[in-house]
């Protein structure tokens, strides 16, 4: 028998979903699981919009088949309403986020490394399958229900809105910095993209004393990545004379561009041992030249968000030193004027749904 997602739970929910591959999304009835003992139900006050929210709605971003309807959203911030009998992190009122994941098998050697993302069982917040065989309903929603260990504890001087992006681009484009070791202040960082994740980019990377050159094929956007974001340079990719001026100068570079793209203009900017870190996710395979790869001992690597530990901490020093998303702040039913804007790259930087504030059940 087939239940309805109105049905499939004991608790009733509502939020916004997508019924097809034409990605417009409407209100949706549907239902949450009651809450666990190990888990949190927290009221959502706002859910960044992220790209890949938009190629999920519209089932065109080539990492599976997305099985509608689809209620995306994966920057979640809100109020802890409820929590489980055995819950120790979090308590009710507590300010808490919900980032792109919620569950993994925990016990895998990538989850006993703290690297759940990586963890093959690992659960999406949306568009996935939970351990119990329902759906996972993203963030466009009022409330949802966690496993505690997938809650990040929010930081008190956090803003809520313009913090909530921070759970996906902010953590995509913290971690490899990290990892790779382009956390230093001698590193000369390139970020490919101007966009939700190469804004925080900018951000993280001049919090940890680099200096960093953006790379975009706009050149309007020179002034707000100096002025505004605090950049020390800008490169047109398109100019050929800029590139080569730049060659050999750069230590790493995070990609964040999801368009197709040649990335052999960017390998020629690193420096012998530099390293080119793939974040976007391009549908189309990367032509990969050796020659550069090997004449320079340099490397392209990838990086896909990070796990629960590095969450938190990169949320903390986030707050630390003052680090948000630029964003728009947006009522629910603007949402798909709002997808048709992001997909034409019309907005700095990042949309934000004013989940409490302009959600209404009907």
């Amino acid at each position: 028998m087939v239940v309805s997602p109105e049905e499939e739970h004991p608790v009733k929910a509502f939020g916004w979903a997508a019924r097809d591959q034409s990605g417009i999304l409407s209100p949706f009835p549907f239902s949450r699981r009651a809450t666990g003992e190990k888990d949190v139900r927290l009221k959502i006050l706002y859910c960044g919009v992220c790209h890949s929210d938009l190629h999920s709605a519209k089932n065109d971003s080539g990492d599976g088949e997305v099985t509608y309807p689809v209620i995306p959203g994966h920057e979640i911030a809100g109020i802890v309403t409820e929590i489980g009998s055995n819950v120790t992190k979090v308590k009710a009122g507590d300010k808490v986020g919900v980032g792109c994941m919620v569950g993994s098998c925990r016990n895998c050697p990538n989850c006993e490394n703290d690297l759940e993302n990586y963890c093959p069982k690992m659960v999406l917040t949306y568009k996935s399958k939970y351990f119990d065989g329902t759906t996972t309903y993203g963030g466009y929603s009022d409330f949802m229900v966690c496993d505690e260990h997938f809650v990040i504890q929010w930081p008190e001087n956090m803003p809520l809105d313009a913090g909530c992006p921070l759970l996906c681009a902010g953590i995509t484009t913290y971690s490899p910095l990290k990892y790779f070791g382009l956390d230093k202040p001698t590193t000369h960082l390139g970020v490919v993209g101007l966009g939700g994740l190469g804004h925080v980019a900018v951000k993280f990377a001049k919090a940890f004393g680099s200096k960093v050159t953006v790379i975009s094929t706009s050149p309007h956007k020179k002034e707000e990545a100096i002025k505004g974001l605090g950049a020390d340079s800008f490169l047109v990719s398109t100019d050929q004379d800029q590139m080569m001026a730049a060659a050999s100068t750069l230590d790493g570079i995070l990609d964040t561009v999801s368009a197709a793209h040649s990335i052999q203009s960017l390998l020629n900017l690193l420096k012998p041992h530099g390293k080119l870190v793939i974040l976007g996710l391009m549908v189309k395979p990367l032509e990969l030249p050796a020659f550069p790869l090997v004449s320079g001992r340099r490397m392209v690597g990838g990086s896909g968000i990070g796990g629960m530990k590095e969450m938190q901490e990169m949320m903390d020093f986030a707050a630390e030193r003052n680090i948000t998303a630029d964003v728009e702040v947006i009522p629910m039913d603007y949402i798909n004027e709002a997808m048709e804007r992001l997909g034409k790259a019309d907005v700095k930087y990042r949309f934000v749904i004013d989940i409490a504030g302009t959600m209404k059940a009907e």
